[in-house]
């Protein structure tokens, strides 16, 4: 007979079951949500698990635990925003403490780190950490932050996480990944040897387009309780209704990354296929300059891609017009295929000369597939494509 005793549930186990049937009052099956701000006291001096909302809500912490255990992780911290949880660690910096962070970086990224560099909260340098002189030079001045994005918004660059954070501790530096494209479904960057993963909750984790959110999982428990202090000093936590709508999300979290990342796949090979196509950015593909990376410390290839096409910004405005299938917004990840224009939307703010550092031209489109059947989707590229080649 097999000894279960030490058996431990798949991720997907965790991420469909984690707090269901745990309800004591009622039995309720599926976790209650709690809106309450504030809780009664026992007694004089005698506080329950929970006094306030800003310092800590069950709704909340259910979430956080269930994210913990899927990222692999001490705790985590869930924040109002992908942005509030980046910046519960850069705030946490001294004015001399430096961040090392890709050249290639979400905008937001860049901008939140350029905003706060200018305020002398802290130092930043943007760096190609692909190049492996670079890297090294740029560990010499001594950072106490390395940030990891991986694959990179929205040209999905890989770099080996692994790699880069054993030299970034070899010198000294806490390493933080951005795992918001992949999700702990697909890669868990914490066993890879990552101090903290961050992730903008209002992608593939909710999944479904309506939650904005953020969270902060750390490899160490000690770092769980300053980030959660740190976190009710600022007022940066999450609501109870985001965090309940975000828990029910990750249910699914398994089965809609399988569908999308084959749908990823099936409309990556086409598109590299056409005529009207200069490049396609997805690692998946064999010719990606990352697959072998990807490969080894990934479980897929995940959901997101982007493509450049011959003709520039008149192309791009014909396949905007007639694309179908796909629409046209910022943000990724939700049950829905949208189409991007980076230079002019997610990465506007970079601005056109750390636009073309990073390699982000104006021919540039970038897609997050979703559950839409794949025929539709190739169909609807069809015709954007046969409109931006006329």
């Amino acid at each position: 007979m097999t000894d279960h005793r030490d058996f431990s549930p798949h991720p997907q186990t965790t991420a469909a079951a984690y707090g269901v049937a745990s309800d004591r009052a009622f039995g309720a099956v599926a976790p209650p949500l709690y809106l309450s701000s504030t809780y009664e006291f026992a007694g004089y001096e005698e506080p329950r698990l929970y006094d306030y909302g800003r310092a800590g809500n069950p709704t909340r912490d259910l979430l956080g635990h269930a994210l913990a255990k899927l990222e692999l992780g001490a705790g985590s911290i869930i924040t109002s925003s992908g942005m509030s949880a980046l910046d519960l660690l850069v705030s946490r910096q001294r004015p001399d403490d430096l961040i090392l962070a890709p050249h290639d970086c979400y905008g937001g990224t860049m901008r939140l780190l350029k905003a706060r560099a200018e305020l002398g909260h802290c130092s930043v340098r943007f760096v190609d950490q692909s190049d492996v002189s670079a890297f090294a030079d740029a560990l010499e001045e001594v950072p106490s932050l390395v940030l990891i994005e991986t694959p990179s918004n929205p040209l999905m660059r890989v770099v080996d996480i692994a790699v880069l954070a054993a030299k970034a501790h070899d010198a000294g530096a806490a390493v933080a990944v951005d795992n918001t494209f992949l999700s702990p479904a697909i890669q868990r960057p914490i066993e890879l040897g990552a101090d903290y993963v961050l992730h903008s909750t209002t992608k593939y984790l909710n999944g479904h387009s309506d939650v904005i959110g953020g969270a902060v999982v750390a490899a160490d428990p000690a770092q769980v309780d300053q980030l959660r202090q740190w976190a009710n000093i600022v007022g940066s936590a999450g609501a109870p209704f985001d965090s309940w709508l975000t828990m029910r999300g990750l249910r699914t979290l398994f089965p809609r990354m399988a569908q999308q990342q084959n749908n990823a796949m099936a409309i990556a090979n086409y598109l590299q296929n056409h005529p009207a196509v200069v490049k396609v950015h997805y690692p998946g593909l064999p010719t990606h300059p990352g697959h072998a990376v990807a490969a080894r410390q990934q479980h897929g290839f995940g959901a997101m891609l982007s493509f450049e096409l011959f003709g520039g910004v008149s192309a791009v405005r014909q396949f905007i017009k007639a694309v179908r299938f796909f629409t046209l917004a910022e943000s990724l990840g939700g049950i829905e295929s949208l189409v991007a224009h980076p230079a002019t939307m997610t990465h506007a703010d970079m601005g056109e000369e750390a636009r073309a550092t990073a390699g982000i031209s104006d021919s540039l489109l970038r897609l997050s597939i979703g559950l839409e059947a794949e025929r539709d989707l190739l169909v609807g590229l069809e015709t954007g494509l046969a409109a931006c080649a006329g």
